[in-house]
């Protein structure tokens, strides 16, 4: 061979590894799995990855967290814990296989929580419920590959915990259904409306404040759900009604 024929030869084998090189990439950016954080929700709630896949925890509305039960995931593995931020996102790679719960700090008291199982179920998040909400069993997790919040998949249990989902088509975003779509959920307000209505005639008026109380609390926790005030501002309105309803039963 001669040396121009050699260098033509390591000239075309080194762009065939460059064309290689190229043609691998889109494979390993799609070793990236995608989690949501909205307005008191994680979307999917549930998710099901391999080992070595990295999540991304991505802000939708708010200010969020990702951060790990230490005592809810697999004995080998590291937690995690974004710390609470307003914007951007947050990247961490599971290794270990089991299941791992974790929560938002800011939102942990009204239920937003998520659960991630990597390869197989396994460790301490398996032996009890999770303390600070609902998720999905981790065998609907598996099966399905991801739950979204609000979804009606068997097994799942309740996954709205009264939170507002991800816009668009509902709160699951997709076909499944569950209860989240606006017009559903105005129908359902306003059916809840006409029942209190027609209890509060039915048994008459002499309780009619504490039930005015309670309604009150109410609204100010779906108020609280939707993001629409922030967690100091909750707390002292949720005080003031709870004092109230305390002089009352003096």
């Amino acid at each position: 061979m001669t040396d121009y024929s050699r260098r033509q030869f390591l000239g075309a084998l080194g762009a065939g590894t460059v064309a290689s090189a190229g043609f691998t990439q889109p494979v390993a950016a799609q070793e990236t799995s995608v989690v949501k954080m909205g307005n008191n929700y994680f979307d999917p709630i549930g998710l099901h990855v391999e080992p070595g896949t990295t999540v991304r925890f991505e802000l939708a509305a708010g200010a969020h967290s990702a951060t790990a039960y230490e005592d809810r995931i697999p004995s080998d593995a590291s937690a995690f814990d974004s710390g609470t931020i307003s914007q951007g996102s947050f990247e961490h790679t599971f290794e270990e296989p089991g299941t791992y719960d974790y929560y938002c700090i800011p939102h942990k008291t009204v239920g937003m929580v998520g659960r991630i199982v990597v390869g197989s179920p396994g460790g301490p998040a398996e032996d009890s419920p999770i303390p600070d909400g609902e998720v999905p069993d981790s065998e609907t997790i598996v099966q399905n590959g991801a739950v979204a919040i609000g979804s009606d998949v068997d097994g799942s249990g309740s996954t709205d915990s009264g939170m507002m989902g991800p816009g668009g088509g509902g709160m699951m975003g997709g076909s499944r259904g569950g209860w989240g779509g606006v017009p559903f959920v105005g129908g359902a307000l306003g059916m809840l409306g006409l029942i209190g209505g027609l209890l509060y005639w039915a048994l008459g008026r002499g309780d009619a404040p504490s039930r005015s109380d309670t309604s009150a609390m109410e609204t100010l926790q779906r108020r609280y759900a939707r993001g629409e005030i922030d967690e100091e501002e909750f707390q002292q309105r949720r005080e003031r009604l709870e004092d109230r309803q305390d002089d009352r039963s003096l």
